[in-house]
């Protein structure tokens, strides 16, 4: 009888246990019986357990915890092709999260891995048609949100089969295939290129006008001042000749004298200078006589 009141107790014990489950914060839990998902009796709508204890019948009842959070499907970009049958490649994210539980474990087992695959593709397939709809400057020039609109539209429609709701869907980058970006940045290194060359020869050209200007306005210059020069000799020449002959009117003796004495100065200017003149030459009046004359 003590062994029979042993065992009543640890099977109300095990029973007792297995007829309690805990939802954790963040999560929502349905019961699974006989292979199918509890319903409510009245309203046939799935019952859903929230954060919390609840009962269930033991050994019978199987729980299925399910996170309720929103959710990041950020895989690796993938390649679209737009109207103009242009490859792009597009790195995009969802933000998603389970809205019916019973339709989302019947699709995908309850497993994330699995929901995120086909989610994946129904995005993907809303952003192709989106991007075949379109051309690269379309999609460039400020449509990309119209684009992430539709697409997440189109996408939150056909998830609902797996009892998913699309929260958003974004575009973080887009780019063209490597090829075709070498391809790119090559013509446009040969267009620069081009163009920098044009602008090159241009100031080559303006350099050559611009130093034939100033080589015109120099050889002008020169000209001028070496006129001018000849003409302020002149001028002065023609000033000394009339001092010189107004000297010479004056008192022509004073007058030789100094024409004598320039004479001598500028020929014993240089010491290796030499003169071979005899020395009665008129050159030496003025050594010889202090007046001038010829002994």
């Amino acid at each position: 009888m003590k062994n029979f009141s042993i065992a009543l107790i640890i099977v109300l014990v095990i029973l007792g246990f297995g007829s309690v489950f805990v939802i954790e914060e963040g999560y929502r839990g349905i019961v699974i019986q006989f292979g199918k998902v509890r319903r409510d009796v009245e309203t046939g709508q799935t019952v859903v357990y929230e954060p919390g204890i609840h009962l269930k019948l033991p050994f019978i009842d199987t729980v299925k915890q399910l996170t309720s959070k929103v959710q990041t499907l950020d895989d690796g970009a993938n390649r679209f092709v737009t109207a103009e049958k242009k490859d792009l490649i597009v790195d995009s994210y969802v933000k998603w999260r389970i809205k019916d539980f019973a339709t989302y474990y019947l699709a995908t087992g309850g497993f994330k891995d699995q929901a995120e695959t086909l989610l994946k593709q129904k995005v993907n397939n809303g952003l192709r048609t989106e991007f075949g709809s379109r051309t690269i400057s379309e999609i460039v020039s400020g449509e990309r949100s119209e684009l992430m609109n539709k697409a997440m539209k189109q996408s939150a429609e056909s998830a609902v089969e797996l009892g998913i709701e699309i929260v958003d869907v974004r575009v973080k980058q887009i780019n063209l295939p490597l090829e075709i970006s070498n391809s790119i940045f090559e013509r446009m290194r040969a267009e620069r290129a081009a163009v920098a060359k044009e602008h090159r020869s241009q100031g080559r050209e303006q350099a050559e006008i611009i130093r034939a200007d100033i080589d015109a306005r120099v050889t002008v210059m020169l000209a001028d001042a070496e006129r001018n020069a000849r003409k302020l000799r002149g001028e002065g020449d023609a000033e000394a000749a009339k001092i010189y002959a107004d000297a010479y009117t004056k008192n022509a003796e004073f007058y030789a004298f100094l024409r004598s004495m320039d004479a001598y100065r500028k020929s014993f200017n240089s010491k290796q200078d030499v003169l071979i003149l005899e020395p009665d030459s008129d050159f030496f009046r003025y050594m010889n006589n202090t007046k001038g004359k010829q002994n």
